[in-house]
């Protein structure tokens, strides 16, 4: 059942609406992250992070998958595809680039680092979120594909990105 209003927007406003709950979406989940921060500390809210992360990157690549009608292996080009559509995807900026049988993702800005550093906070360490994150997100596209984390904080290996990821298409 969807908002009947959605029907009276011009697409303009539709795109703008879908920007504007994407950040809605990454501001809740920063909130809620914070708060677990500064009652239980940072290893707390990590730990819930994972968790939450574990779940939601299946429900969100399974949707997604679904709305672009990818095939059940639709590869390295469906994920790349797939990747794009994610909600942040409307926030950061990345960069994709082929080789054989990689995908390299390079999230070139980071809307919650980036946040986090104007505020004098320390940055999010979200190297072992992500690698449940994108490695969760891209068994759901393909299941043959595989995640290895190139560059991301705590342990930042390339500049000029807030985090790389290699996804790797497997027999």
């Amino acid at each position: 059942m969807s908002n009947p209003l959605l029907k009276e927007l011009t697409k303009e406003q539709l795109i703008e609406l879908i920007e504007l709950y994407s950040k809605n979406w990454l501001a809740h989940d920063g909130v809620w992250f914070q708060s677990v921060e500064q009652k239980l500390g940072m290893d707390e809210a990590m730990h819930h992070d994972r968790e939450a992360w574990r779940r939601f990157t299946v429900i969100e690549g399974k949707r997604i998958k679904a709305f672009l009608g990818l095939s059940d292996r639709p590869g390295l080009e469906g994920l790349e595809k797939a990747l794009k559509f994610r909600f942040y995807g409307n926030l950061n900026t990345q960069s994709f680039s082929r080789e054989n049988n990689t995908l390299i993702m390079k999230m070139v800005t980071c809307r919650v680092q980036d946040a986090r550093s104007q505020k004098g906070m320390e940055l999010h360490p979200c190297k072992s979120v992500g690698e449940i994150e994108y490695a969760g997100f891209a068994r759901t596209i393909d299941d043959r594909i595989s995640c290895r984390c190139l560059s991301c904080y705590p342990d930042i290996t390339e500049g000029g990105c807030a985090c790389a990821w290699e996804f790797t298409l497997g027999e």
